[in-house]
Order: C-alpha cells, then sequence, then structure tokens
C-alpha cells in the first residue's frame, strides 16, 4: 500500500519560512519523479516544483523561483520542500505527488497559511 504523508506546515508571517516533508512508503522512493502542488480556495491545483527520481533536474513554477527550493532524500524516502520569503498568496493546501511510468500517487495534503 503505498502511502505519502505530508508535514510541516503551519502558520507563518509573511517573509518566514517553512519546510515540508513528504515521507514515502510503499513505494521503490528512489525510482519515482516527485512533485509538490498546491491548491487555495476556489482555485485549481498548481504545480510549483519536481524533482527528477535522482534529484539531479529540479523546476519551478515561476511564482515561486529563487523562493522555494524542492529536494529529496532517497535514503530516508523523503521529499522536501524549503519555503522562504513566504507571501499571503502561497497559503494554500501542499500535496506531494509520485509519479512513475503512468502511476501517480499523491498525499493527503499539508495547509500553509500565511497571514500576520
Amino acid at each position: 500500500q503505498v502511502q505519502l504523508v505530508e508535514s510541516g506546515g503551519g502558520l507563518v508571517q509573511p517573509g518566514g519560512s517553512l519546510r515540508l516533508s513528504c515521507a514515502a512508503s510503499g513505494l521503490t522512493f528512489s525510482a519515482y519523479a516527485m512533485s509538490w502542488y498546491r491548491q487555495a480556495p476556489g482555485k485549481e491545483r498548481e504545480l510549483v516544483a519536481r524533482i527528477n527520481s535522482l534529484g539531479g533536474t529540479t523546476d519551478y513554477a515561476d511564482s515561486v523561483k529563487g523562493r522555494l527550493t524542492i529536494s529529496r532524500d532517497n535514503a530516508k524516502n523523503t521529499l522536501y520542500l524549503q519555503m522562504n520569503a513566504l507571501k499571503p498568496e502561497d497559503t494554500a493546501g501542499y500535496y506531494c505527488r509520485a509519479d512513475n511510468r503512468g502511476r501517480s500517487y499523491w498525499g493527503q495534503g499539508t495547509q500553509v497559511t500565511v497571514s500576520s
């Protein structure tokens, strides 16, 4: 049974930082490309960042470039999202996703709220 469990969300002031984690089990983590998505109320889910299976290639949405950093530790089966210089518009549920050969799995999400 594949499980992706996000953690690390919370309430933070504008300009603050958070580090999200996504712990994976039930799959060969190192074989999967991983992504972070987010969904704000009333909006569609959007891709935030993605990383290839070995961690050598990353890609970011323009809105987060220079502020958010995706990384992974294949030895720990864990995906990360370091979030710096947070803005109110970053407020959303954040979800991790695993992809391999047409198969996709989602986590349940963790809420990030940026507010003073």
